[in-house]
């Protein structure tokens, strides 16, 4: 008996999807209908994205898991219709997007690339950095992409400090938690990272008084979620110089507005949300393990806990 898999997405996706998930169901042996357009009550699982026009789950009566296609889950967590259990989008490619858009961003302020790409003015500058051993790193969210993250700047010498709402033992990280925790782990950072989950808890973590407390100098970059800052305070700081610099890839409403300050501050590089996208393939793997786990009466992955908000 062949299960039904309902694809609840934006219809864009869907030509870049059928293919890898029909593909992933058979390597996995899964048996599945997958389709755009099925009763709810015969439904069996709901791989979904917040565009696809889904907001009430209690027709789906038979649905033993939501599967989300990204790693953030702010979207549907708090949707009170939702009694399923809900699984986040953990994968390698997502997992390997997220590190390379954060090394190279990380090394471009740590090597000072912009004063070299943009100053082709004639003027031979020869200002040497500091190695990346004298160069602190602090990352603000220890999950599967902070920990990620934080393992491949420490493989390139940097000194990586991780901070998590609880505590975390990851090789090579000095981890803390807590409120003093992340005192600490802002005063010594010449470069922030956010790797936060968007909840109730993470909001405006980086406000006016988390930014005093960082080095006079330093870089902000946030791949996570653009409510993790406090724009006003984040634009006050870059533009009295106790801020260098913030590269975001994240921002309270998406797409960022052409008005929005970011756009034209001289001191913030704006990239449009992708510094890790879910691809395809890779995450077509995930979601048949799950579906197949799921038949096995085993235990679904990246269960989202529902009072942790992720």
């Amino acid at each position: 008996m062949s299960l039904n898999v309902l694809f609840a997405a934006s219809p864009s996706r869907w030509s870049q999807y059928e293919a890898p998930l029909n593909e992933a169901f058979k390597a996995f042996g899964v048996k599945a209908v997958l389709g755009l357009d099925l009763p709810p009550e015969e439904v069996d699982y709901i791989v979904y994205a917040p565009q696809s026009g889904v907001t009430d789950f209690t027709p789906f009566t038979r649905t033993k898991a939501v599967l989300n296609l990204w790693a953030g889950v702010e979207n549907i967590v708090t949707n009170d219709t939702l009694t399923q259990p809900l699984a986040r989008m953990v994968d390698e490619g997502l997992t390997q997007g997220m590190v390379e858009w954060v090394t190279g961003h990380t090394l471009r302020h740590h090597l000072n690339t912009d004063l070299h790409v943009k100053g082709q003015d004639g003027i031979w500058r020869d200002d040497v950095p500091p190695l990346a051993g004298d160069r602190p790193v602090t990352i603000l969210g220890l999950g599967a992409l902070g920990q990620a993250c934080g393992k491949a700047l420490v493989d390139l010498g940097f000194p990586v400090t991780g901070w998590s709402r609880t505590q975390k033992d990851v090789a090579g990280i000095a981890c803390m938690s807590g409120k003093e925790g992340l005192e600490r782990a802002l005063a010594t950072a010449r470069i922030v990272i956010l790797l936060l989950p968007h909840t109730s808890e993470t909001e405006n973590t980086l406000d006016a008084q988390a930014i005093a407390r960082l080095p006079q100098g330093a870089v902000v970059i946030n791949p996570g979620r653009g409510p993790l800052i406090d724009d006003d305070a984040l634009l006050a700081a870059l533009d009295s110089g106790h801020l260098d610099h913030a590269t975001l890839d994240v921002f309270r409403t998406e797409p960022l507005p052409p008005e929005h300050a970011f756009w034209a501050h001289p001191k913030v590089t704006v990239t449009p949300h992708k510094a890790s996208e879910t691809r395809p393939c890779s995450a077509a793997r995930v979601i048949a393990e799950n579906i197949r786990r799921g038949e096995a009466g085993e235990p679904f992955l990246h269960l989202v806990d529902r009072s942790l908000g992720y």
